[in-house]
């Protein structure tokens, strides 16, 4: 699990085609310190949760497999690309962002770019079946990066990007166009599925069933 709170920029240093199926990336950590990371520990890149396969004091390896490079952004990562890094959070951990389990769930495209005073405006354009997880002031990943959507207009969302965020996140190199990973708030992901099944019970359908013939 991780937070959203992106602790470091790292760059793609080396793009590795292991089969036709499997790439191995080499990413340059910058200023993040790897001290407490093991061989096997998580770390997410661009909100990807990728496995720690090797790594020194200034970078790490991970592969990725044929579904995480068709489902994200990293399927079009090339040498040289700045990325957002989070470590998997500890149980000590301040939470100050919300809930990001490393699981993109699709990617979407930098509609719009315009400065708001000193913040930015971003309006984001996700697939249409996401809208139904997207709310007003709700929180939504962007690459990893914790947001909250300001307004929303079905799969289009618009988001506040303050001067921190853009420092120290690659919000900074975003362009109209620039393709995004996106995690939806993981409670509303599980609520549907809860509410799926159990509008799909038999115990529940017998229920209706009955209070409806009780009518």
């Amino acid at each position: 699990m991780f937070t959203g709170l992106i602790e470091a920029i790292g760059r793609i240093q080396q793009r590795q085609q292991l089969d036709d199926k499997t790439v191995r990336l080499e990413v340059a950590t910058d200023t993040l310190d790897l001290t407490g990371v093991q061989v096997g520990a998580s770390l997410a890149v661009n909100g990807v949760c990728l496995t720690v396969i090797r790594l020194s004091d200034a970078f790490f390896e991970a592969d990725v497999s044929a579904e995480t490079l068709e489902r994200t952004s990293l399927g079009q990562m090339v040498v040289g690309d700045r990325v957002n890094l989070e470590q998997a959070m500890l149980p000590s951990t301040r939470f100050g962002g919300h809930i990001v389990s490393g699981h993109v769930d699709a990617v979407g495209t930098v509609a719009s770019l315009e400065p708001v005073g000193l913040s930015l405006c971003c309006q984001i354009q996700a697939p249409e079946r996401l809208a139904r997880y997207l709310a007003e002031k709700g929180s939504v990943a962007v690459d990893g990066v914790s947001l909250t959507i300001n307004s929303l207009d079905k799969a289009l969302f618009s988001l506040n990007i303050v001067p921190h965020t853009a420092r120290h996140t690659i919000v900074s190199d975003y362009v109209v166009g620039t393709r995004v990973n996106l995690e939806v708030d993981i409670l509303a992901r599980y609520l549907e599925r809860l509410l799926h099944s159990s509008s799909q019970s038999p115990a529940l359908e017998s229920v209706q069933q009955s209070a409806g013939n009780n009518l």
